[in-house]
């Protein structure tokens, strides 16, 4: 007989968040300003960017139609700078780190499918018909409001979300100073019959400097 998340008497489901100096989160910021900054300047800009990074350099990679004039070097270092990687000793140093950029403009095939529907073309819908619409992308995710939380996300992605905030708060405030800003969050929640009941585990992974032993960031991590 099929059980669902509803009928099950027991259902463990896990949700992991990361902070701002996690490689997932560096690319997704700098992507982000990458688009900010275009559309600072030029609010048709189109901007189709994707981040790649490893230790000590970034890549930026994509296709960008915008009237819009961005320095990407000084824009990237910029991010990873405010992140918290300004020194060599953390793993990754904005001032030192190398920044490749590959941007070209938007294909032609492209732009000519967002700028006019072929549907609009060959009549089949009116122009109002189509601004309704929208432009059209690729593009998959998965998610639900529930009433778990106050923000209306399930509970174990709403926890992991706390806790990774929480680290980044200690380190920049200085209350863990040997903190770094790479770390990862992991909280799993026991439901039954769709409701909440049970922390199961609660998972905190951080880069830390060399001279802190694992007891003493096993404490300070109760602690704060």
């Amino acid at each position: 007989m099929n059980t669902s998340f509803m009928s099950s008497a027991r259902y463990v489901f896990t949700s992991e968040s990361v902070t701002e100096g996690h490689p997932d989160k560096i690319c997704d910021q700098v992507s982000d300003a990458v688009l900010d900054a275009c559309l600072e300047q030029d609010d048709h800009s189109r901007v189709a960017c994707e981040s790649a990074t490893k230790t000590g350099f970034i890549m930026l990679l994509g296709e960008i139609t915008t009237k819009a004039v961005v320095n990407f070097d000084t824009l990237v270092r910029k991010v990873v700078r405010d992140i918290g990687y300004d020194d060599g000793a953390k793993g990754f140093d904005a001032n030192s780190c190398a920044v490749q950029v590959a941007i070209a403009q938007q294909s032609g095939d492209i732009a000519m499918g967002v700028n006019q529907a072929l549907e609009s073309k060959s009549g089949e819908m009116t122009d109002a018909q189509i601004e309704a619409i929208g432009a059209g992308d690729q593009g998959m995710m998965f998610g639900y409001a529930c009433n778990e939380t106050p923000v209306l996300m399930p509970m174990p992605i709403y926890m992991a979300h706390k806790l990774a905030r929480r680290l980044s708060v200690v380190r920049k405030d200085g209350t863990l100073p040997w903190l770094r800003p790479d770390g990862k969050t992991q909280v799993t929640i026991e439901y039954q019959y769709g409701k909440p009941v049970r922390v199961d585990t609660i998972l905190i992974s951080t880069q830390h400097a060399p001279d802190i032993s694992h007891s003493d960031i096993r404490e300070a991590v109760y602690e704060n």
